[in-house]
């Protein structure tokens, strides 16, 4: 359900961000806010009997016997984007870092070699593993010191387009992610090749400069930061939101970035992809930006959406898509005969990522164009389908969570029901339960909110919208998604602007007995 939420909640007092300290055992999780110390109920451990046990149903039910490894070396390096170059983290030296493809029923067992001066994790973006491998540093695992490595082993039980990141501070905003495609065996007959697509905005190593001063920057000066227009919403309408030209509204971003990348690239050096005229190709697009939505387009062509998440919807036809932080959208083209500019225009923003399609002869598109289908009616999350054999039942849910998304007019502070995490109040849920989540956006700024370790189904006018984990919430909407409490732990549940995440807008859901 989107609807108008008009009314605004006066903002608190700025709160600092704290970094939680304890480990995953239930008695740790429990006292991560003082609020929660209160419950009488016990929490789940990332590590207890209950997630052991749905890890061993996953295996036994959907495993296929065979095992995937893979190892991520974590370092300070020097990338070039292309002509430029920048010293940052990366892992094995590569933007992206290397990609890791399996297929659904996989166990993946994967090392974190962690070369960097600073602890770090890593999280499976989209994947329901069990809950100690989430990658959450102080809530699934202590986190990883410098000079050690860390094995994670799961299952991966969902096919999808998915990607790997890590979650302590801001290191994902330098170089630290990585495309992670579970395969379905029974994909294949609608395409002939397939390319992955990461977009990404970039700072970090840019006149010295890193994510880490950008959030400090932003903590310092305050919401009005480059004269962007945060504030609480009053009885402010939607007109903004509704527009075709500025779907997010009128402030879409925190950070102006001096770069926009796909595949880790420039566009005075674009990734390429090599086809031939006809074939149909899946493309596999995931932003991994931090602070930028993208529209995005292939001159000359429209494309279907068959894929959100990861999970199937039905079909829609168009010529651009709006992606938000953390989404992922698979789309099908059937490629002309020529050379076709990829194109992933930073919302709101100045600049896009470039790159080609080459079918034939013909001349290369200057990386400063725009496709006249970037203009169009963007297909975004909201207005998706579920495909009918991966809805949820029909159930009412046995239990609903407001999330009020807030900020602090005086300090750059971002808030869920008026906390910011360090005081936050955990979403309690009993396994078995159908959830209802209904996040209530009281921001002039749009959020893409991101559940772990689940996929909701988000709730349109029909009960059927699009399976996903991460869903745009627009500037004074309200969405609801719903899903099944079937993967016992302690979850996290974000922001993925990674700086309205960092400066407090986080919480957790908690399983409890």
């Amino acid at each position: 359900m989107i609807d108008r939420f008009p009314s605004a909640r006066a903002p608190l007092s700025r709160r600092n961000f704290l970094v939680l300290a304890g480990l995953g055992t239930a008695a740790a999780v429990a006292g991560f806010s003082n609020k929660a110390a209160n419950s009488a109920a016990s929490t789940v451990g990332p590590d207890s009997a209950a997630v052991n046990a749905a890890e061993q149903v996953r295996r036994t039910n959907m495993g296929t016997g065979r095992t995937v490894a893979a190892s991520l070396r974590a370092r300070p390096t020097t990338i070039d984007l292309g002509g430029v170059l920048v010293d940052t983290w990366a892992y094995d030296d590569q933007l992206p870092g290397p990609e890791i493809r399996l297929s659904r029923g996989d166990l993946l067992r994967a090392d974190l070699v962690n070369e960097l001066p600073d602890e770090s994790t890593i999280h499976w973006h989209g994947i329901a593993m069990r809950n100690d491998m989430d990658g959450v540093p102080d809530l699934t695992q202590p986190g990883v010191a410098p000079n050690n490595t860390f094995t994670y082993e799961f299952l991966a039980p969902d096919a999808g387009t998915h990607w790997l990141h890590s979650h302590v501070g801001m290191q994902f905003d330098r170089g630290l992610y990585a495309p992670v495609i579970v395969e379905d065996p029974a994909d294949g007959a609608d395409y002939d090749l397939e390319a992955v697509l990461v977009l990404d905005d970039w700072l970090d190593g840019v006149s010295g400069r890193t994510p880490d001063q950008q959030l400090e920057d932003l903590r310092r000066e305050g919401m009005s930061m480059g004269g962007m227009g945060h504030g609480a919403m009053g009885g402010m309408g939607m007109g903004a939101a509704a527009d075709t030209h500025a779907p997010l509204g009128s402030d879409t971003g925190d950070v102006e970035y001096p770069y926009y990348l796909i595949n880790g690239t420039l566009p005075a050096d674009p990734f390429g992809l090599q086809a031939r005229p006809g074939q149909r190709v899946r493309l596999r697009i995931i932003n991994a930006g931090a602070d930028t939505a993208f529209r995005f387009s292939v001159g000359g062509h429209k494309f279907t959406v068959t894929h959100s998440d990861g999970y199937p919807v039905e079909p829609v036809t168009g010529s651009s898509l709006l992606i938000g932080m953390g989404e992922r959208f698979d789309v099908v083209v059937t490629l002309g005969d020529g050379v076709f500019p990829i194109v992933a225009a930073a919302e709101g923003k100045q600049g896009q990522g470039f790159a080609l399609i080459r079918t034939g002869a013909g001349q290369t598109p200057e990386p400063t164009i725009r496709p006249a289908e970037l203009d169009t009616q963007p297909i975004m999350g909201l207005h998706l389908r579920s495909r009918e054999d991966v809805r949820l039942g029909r159930r009412e849910p046995d239990r609903v969570h407001d999330l009020t998304l807030g900020m602090n007019m005086s300090g750059y502070t971002w808030t869920i029901n008026g906390d910011t995490f360090d005081e936050h109040t955990p979403l309690e849920v009993l396994e078995g339960q159908r959830v209802r989540l209904r996040f209530v956006n009281r921001t002039m700024m749009f959020h893409p909110m991101h559940l772990h370790g689940h996929t909701f189904q988000v709730v349109d006018d029909q009960g059927v919208g699009a399976r996903k984990d991460t869903t745009l919430v627009l500037p004074g909407q309200t969405v609801e998604v719903d899903f099944d409490a079937t993967n016992p732990g302690q979850w996290m549940v974000h922001c993925h602007n990674l700086y309205h995440g960092e400066a407090g807008m986080m919480t957790t859901l908690s399983y409890i007995e």
